[in-house]
């Protein structure tokens, strides 16, 4: 099964703001299992799809230069579910960002309406403070991430709309 739940972004303003879209399909191995007869998408799924939005967004701001764990979810509330057909939009904003750690907020919408807010702190993890046991390379962004950011930017310098 794949880890990446959003398949491309649709904005990113550096340092401020980015919005991804996840599109919900009945062929994803997760909704086979998650209430039989009534496919949902997992609520904690939509927040991992918030915490890559807005961790890439974080990641991106401060060059790439550490790690980005979810240290904490400040809030995650739905007013709705996601099933096979939607899709989903995930709109992160830098709230406040400094050398330790970054606070996001984030509303999440289906198919155009909003469904519920994720709001979201990151922790930096650089060389220096990083736990003996963690890798030594940068293992949150990992080429799958950084494709979505660079496919975003290579569309949009060629001239391609995006859906801002």
């Amino acid at each position: 099964m794949r880890w990446i739940w959003i398949d491309s972004f649709v904005e990113f303003t550096a340092g401020e703001r980015a919005s991804a879209v996840k599109n919900i399909t009945r062929s994803e191995d997760h909704l086979h299992d998650h209430f039989p007869g009534f496919p949902v998408m997992p609520a904690t799924l939509i927040i991992e799809g918030m915490a890559q939005t807005a961790g890439i967004l974080v990641g991106e701001a401060r060059s790439f230069r550490e790690n980005v764990i979810l240290a904490k979810i400040r809030r995650a509330s739905f007013d709705d579910f996601a099933v096979p057909g939607d899709q989903l939009r995930y709109d992160a904003v830098i709230e406040t960002i400094d050398e330790q750690a970054a606070v996001t907020t984030g509303v999440v919408s289906k198919n155009g309406a909003p469904m519920g807010k994720v709001d979201l702190i990151f922790s930096h993890v650089n060389q220096a403070n990083k736990p003996p046991e963690l890798p030594d390379h940068n293992f949150v962004f990992t080429d799958q991430f950084m494709d979505l950011l660079a496919t975003f930017r290579n569309n949009n310098m060629s001239g391609t709309p995006s859906d801002e």
